[in-house]
């Protein structure tokens, strides 16, 4: 069976092709980002966005002793705020991720010491009595968290942001491409998977070869699949020289947006995208339109390559 495409367009091979497609990219980019503004207000978004409010922002050091420990981990929390925030239990036999927690106490204001160091040291500080200082940061100290993973218990809400539709054979038609696009493709099976909840993942092949690699989590749903699949790509081809991790937000932007407008042109409902684009950009869905330049020129060389892939 042949890819489905939207039926209302097509990008036949004349003069005029390339502004017609820049023209439907910009409608459709327009169309994402408004879809982007209705997300944000929904309530299912809302619901989402409060969740995800309790969980603690790490400081970039406990982010690498976190993804040292669990690669996989995507949200972590400690054991009681597991219970009491979210009525989740870690699983018996589950070891801890250790991270750095700060020590907060009252501290001298000429030393910085707590009370107790104050008492032993040489400062001789005594404006103020200790019950009148303030509080600061005094040290740090080893704490034990927890990854969902590591949990069971009620359910924390999710966006549903998979694509939906007929695939046909896309995701054949898309993996037969990656020769052309110069990127490594590896669908993997679900019980193979070890990368935590992505869906796909975008890397470096190996040290001595610097060709992309993009592996993906099989799943029934090739809609969502073949979306996955376009997503890394865009990745593959727009991000894999870069190491930012300022602009991490933006390169999801981009890579989500080209895979919007390439499932879209191959029929697939991606109106999902929404959701996750909402997810990464809540204060500023403009963000897509500024980078509509690197997202059209992408989605035009994905569609170019998956046209001219036979059919198999």
């Amino acid at each position: 069976m042949s890819t489905t495409r939207d039926s209302s367009v097509s990008f036949d091979q004349t003069d005029t092709r390339s502004d017609e497609m820049n023209s439907t990219i910009e409608q459709w980019i327009d169309d994402l980002v408004a879809g982007v503004d209705d997300a944000q207000t929904s309530e299912e978004f809302q619901e989402w966005l409060d969740v995800q409010s309790r969980f603690h922002d790490y400081s970039y050091r406990n982010t690498l002793l976190i993804k040292r420990q669990c690669p996989e981990a995507s949200r972590v929390a400690g054991y009681r705020t597991w219970q009491e925030e979210f009525d989740r239990h870690v699983t018996e036999g589950e070891l801890a991720i250790w991270i750095w927690a700060p020590i907060i106490t009252t501290q001298c204001p000429e030393c910085e010491n707590s009370p107790s160091y104050h008492e032993d040291s040489d400062c001789e500080y005594d404006e103020t009595p200790p019950e009148a200082w303030s509080e600061g940061l005094v040290g740090f100290k080893p704490a034990p968290v927890f990854d969902v993973s590591q949990t069971e218990g009620e359910p924390l809400p999710d966006l549903d942001t998979e694509a939906t539709g007929e695939a046909g054979d896309l995701v054949t038609r898309l993996t037969d491409a990656a020769d052309e696009l110069g990127v490594t493709v590896r669908i993997v099976p679900e019980a193979e998977w070890t990368h935590g909840e992505a869906k796909g993942i975008c890397e470096q092949l190996s040290l001595l070869d610097m060709q992309p690699l993009v592996e993906i989590r099989d799943r029934e749903n090739e809609a969502d699949l073949a979306r996955t699949l376009i997503h890394e790509y865009a990745h593959a081809l727009l991000h894999f020289d870069v190491d930012d991790d300022t602009e991490r937000a933006k390169r999801e932007v981009e890579a989500e947006a080209v895979a919007y407008v390439v499932g879209r042109y191959c029929g697939l409902d991606t109106s999902g995208s929404a959701f996750y684009l909402a997810a990464w950009e809540s204060d500023d869905p403009g963000v897509v339109r500024e980078r509509l330049g690197r997202i059209s020129r992408t989605a035009e060389e994905l569609i170019d390559v998956l046209e001219e892939t036979p059919a198999p």
